[in-house]
Formats: structure tokens, sequence, C-alpha cells
């Protein structure tokens, strides 16, 4: 059973969204922990101590939100009626959703993500989510399987958030339709695989399909 979170983590889990939406004005500042405390009626000093000084710090803290409440909309019952794809699908899209009304912090959030000093948090906070999704979705391979679902799942989920940040259509059908083809590809995995067993000319490169899938045509 999971342990009671402190007095601190839990002012840090009830603001970590809410500081996002408030990013979209204030940018990952401590003026958005401010406004975020004043919205949640949080005392400042606490909001402060709680959460880090820093915008990677912030941004680790808002992603680690979002984690979190992919996890309470997927509950075991809901994921037993779905089939895999359906799974992977509907996640990817509720995440865009949960962030939906910070989506202009988002996109700060790619910027500053990208900088040199930043990429291993990159790194590890798009591993963490791919890796839930995937635990979510009732995998639990510990093989080489493991970590190309994971590679896979983070280069989709990328190309997807960078489509979703550029669209501007009505539901944003233009990025459920990437989203669809992206998943798709994924689904073809087995044969890809069974392919990079092959030597030679037949091996397929694990390095190409991933910068297909995270650099696709739209």
């Amino acid at each position: 059973m999971e342990d009671t979170p402190s007095p601190l983590e839990q002012i840090r889990r009830q603001l970590a969204l809410v500081v996002g939406e408030n990013a979209a004005f204030d940018g990952w500042t401590g003026a958005a922990v401010e406004a975020a405390a004043a919205a949640e009626g949080i005392d400042p000093v606490q909001a402060r101590l709680a959460l880090p000084k820093d915008a990677a710090g912030l941004i680790d803290v808002y992603i680690r939100g979002v984690d979190r409440a992919l996890e309470a909309t997927f509950p075991p019952e809901r994921i037993a009626a779905m089939k895999i794809r359906a799974r992977i699908r509907e996640m990817v899209w509720e995440r865009l959703q949960i962030q939906a009304p910070a989506k202009e912090a988002v996109r700060r959030v790619v910027a500053i993500l990208a900088m040199p000093q930043n990429l291993a948090l990159a790194t590890r906070t798009g591993w963490r989510s791919a890796d839930l999704m995937w635990r979510l979705a009732g995998d639990t391979s510990t093989d080489f399987n493991h970590y190309t679902k994971r590679l896979t799942l983070s280069a989709v989920y990328g190309s997807t958030l960078l489509a979703w940040l550029g669209d501007d259509s009505p539901s944003a059908s233009e990025t459920a339709a990437f989203l669809d083809r992206r998943i798709d590809e994924v689904m073809q995995f087995e044969r890809f695989k069974a392919q990079w067993s092959g030597s030679g000319e037949r091996r397929l490169s694990l390095t190409r399909f991933l910068g297909r899938l995270r650099y696709p045509p739209r």
C-alpha cells in the first residue's frame, strides 16, 4: 500500500496541474505558483516550500501531476474492457485532454525541455510517462520488449504532442487522425521485430523506425 504523502507532498500534488494552468499566463515561475496557491486556498508560503523554484522543477511536478490524473482516469475495470490498441490510443489522447487547460504553458514546456541542460529531464519524464501508460495497459514484459515498447510509445506521444500544439481544427480532429496513424504503426511492431531478427539488408533499423514515428509525414 502506498505511504501517506507528507503535508508538503500533498500540497505539491494539489497544485501540480493548477500551476500549469497559471503558467500559461505567468510562465513557469514563482508567480504561477502563487496564483495557483491563491486559486486553491493554500498559504503561499507553504506553496513556495512545497514546489521547486526553477522552471525545470515545476515542469517535472506538472508532468507527474498529468501522470497521476491519467492513472486515475484508467482504473483496472476500464482497462479490462478495452483491447490493447484502444488502451494505448485512449491513454495518449487522454493525456492531451488533461493538458488542454494549460496548452500554451505546455508549448513552453517543449521549448524548455529542448534546451541542452534539460535533455536529461526530458528523457526521464518521457520514459516515465511511457512506462506508466504501458503498465496501465497491462504490459508485464521484462526483456528487450520492455524497452522497445517504451521507446516507441515515447516517440509516438512526442510527435502527437507536437501535432496537437499546432492543431487548430475543431475538437483537434487533425491530431486524432494523426494519432490513429501512429498507433497503427505501433500495432505493426511485432512484424517489424521479426524483420529485425533477420540479417544484413533485411534487418530494420530501430533508430530509423523511431525517427519515423517522431517525425512522420502528416
